[in-house]
């Protein structure tokens, strides 16, 4: 009897004892929960939203431990910095229907975000609506514009582009809160089984634009040519009549000295015999010459009558 008694004492020891200690770990685990469901903490890019039955308190945008009140409030952590996202590859359609494929990425950042976690709630969400409107604002803009000129732009440089489609995007990201950085085209391509069409039609586009820029430069060419042709005959043509009309005058003149140098008889005499002897003298020079002389001419007397 008395060993029995002793075993039951023991035995019942041992189960207040172990009730302690699953009391105390039922203690123990339920304060680390009430501690973590009051303590929280916000990092330097976080920014915090303190719900309280789903309407926000407190908006937390300093780095810290911060408390709330536990199974009442709920915290929302968004992320501060820019966040980056590319949207993939996608098929579009130019307004002279010529199919294209291009992609671009949108850098991005939470501007409200009490709008932000009233129309989205979570960033994933928000990529997902960003893609979206992004792949509305590259159709629309590509929609409107041939393959020439979406060629052009991107050989001149794609801000214009990339400019519209920002725009387009920003102004449908302000209702959810979020701010649209920067949009950029990665790249535009055309879809394989069009490339080699495409090529050759701008090849042969290329080609009509080369003759019609040298059969413009020909015409400015001889449009130039005949313009000099003609300043160069008027030129000519009045450099003659300058010429012609010295050359008169000249004659004149000189026709004018002789006058007055031979205005007497015995001047007109000796210009007579003057121009006599060079007429001798032309008709003698040479070898074996012979002239045949009237007696009574001027010639004849001066040979006879030296």
């Amino acid at each position: 009897m008395d060993n029995g008694m002793n075993m039951n004492t023991n035995t019942g020891g041992a189960g207040r004892k172990n009730y302690k200690w699953v009391l105390w770990a039922v203690i123990i685990v339920a304060a680390i929960i009430l501690f973590n469901s009051v303590i929280f903490t916000v990092q330097e890019d976080q920014i915090a939203l303190v719900s309280r039955f789903s309407e926000v308190v407190r908006e937390i945008d300093h780095a810290g431990i911060q408390f709330k009140l536990p199974f009442v409030e709920e915290v929302t952590i968004y992320p501060k910095a820019m966040m980056y996202y590319n949207v993939a590859y996608m098929s579009l359609l130019t307004s002279d229907t010529i199919a294209m494929v291009g992609n671009c990425f949108v850098v991005w950042r939470i501007a409200d975000p009490r709008a932000f976690l009233r129309a989205v709630g979570t960033v994933s969400t928000a990529e997902s609506r960003l893609h979206r409107s992004t792949l509305s604002a590259m159709q629309r803009t590509i929609s409107g514009m041939t393959q020439y000129d979406i060629i052009s732009a991107y050989e001149k440089g794609r801000d214009h582009l990339n400019q519209t489609i920002r725009d387009i995007v920003r102004e449908e990201a302000l209702e959810y809160g979020v701010e649209i950085v920067d949009v950029k085209i990665r790249r535009f391509d055309l879809p394989p089984e069009n490339e080699q069409a495409v090529f050759r039609r701008m090849i042969s586009d290329r080609e009509q634009l080369a003759e019609r820029f040298r059969a413009d430069g020909m015409y400015q060419a001889n449009r130039i040519r005949n313009d000099v042709d003609r300043r160069v005959g008027i030129i000519v043509s009045d450099a003659r009549a300058e010429a012609a009309q010295i050359i008169a005058e000249g004659e004149e003149e000189y026709m004018r000295i002789l006058s007055e140098a031979y205005y007497t008889p015995e001047r007109e005499e000796f210009f007579l015999f003057i121009r006599g002897l060079e007429a001798l003298r032309e008709s003698l020079s040479g070898s074996d010459n012979t002239v045949i002389l009237d007696r009574d001419s001027a010639l004849a007397q001066i040979l006879l009558r030296p």
